[in-house]
């Protein structure tokens, strides 16, 4: 069994939700693995990743929905804590999980046709986004 770290870097912060599709990185990165498991990590408390179909019409409902659930108007507790204004991007980043895992065999991945796996990105401010990526398994 080995163990291989890759990180990756996005800009973040360009619109009030950024998304990124990190599938083909991944892709990249399992190339020449024989099998095991891909842990995708998102570091930071205001972003997130998941797994959804990366088209235009879903990634603005996708957007659509967390400005509705989690406005950025609101006078939320954080904001008046700390005075940095994103306690929504925090409440949204709460809603998916910091971290999956993907497993794989012959180097492909197991993901269906229209899983992509996605980055977010909430925070109201430019940023470097730092992701993860540990592969375990055998080369």
């Amino acid at each position: 069994m080995e163990i291989e770290t890759i990180e990756l870097v996005f800009d973040a912060g360009k619109e009030e939700i950024d998304i990124f599709d990190i599938t083909p990185r991944i892709r990249e990165a399992i190339k020449g693995w024989k099998d095991g498991f891909v842990n995708v990590f998102v570091q930071g408390s205001t972003g997130g990743v998941t797994v959804m179909e990366y088209e235009s019409g879903l990634i603005k409902d996708i957007k659509d929905m967390f400005k509705e659930l989690i406005p950025t108007e609101r006078d939320y507790a954080h904001n008046l804590t700390w005075g940095d204004a994103n306690g929504h991007s925090h409440l949204r980043a709460s809603l998916l999980k910091p971290s999956l895992t993907i497993p794989f065999k012959g180097g492909k991945d197991y993901l269906g046709t229209w899983q992509q796996v996605v980055v977010l990105d909430f925070d109201n401010k430019k940023r470097k986004r730092r992701v993860i990526l540990q592969i375990i398994g055998k080369k």
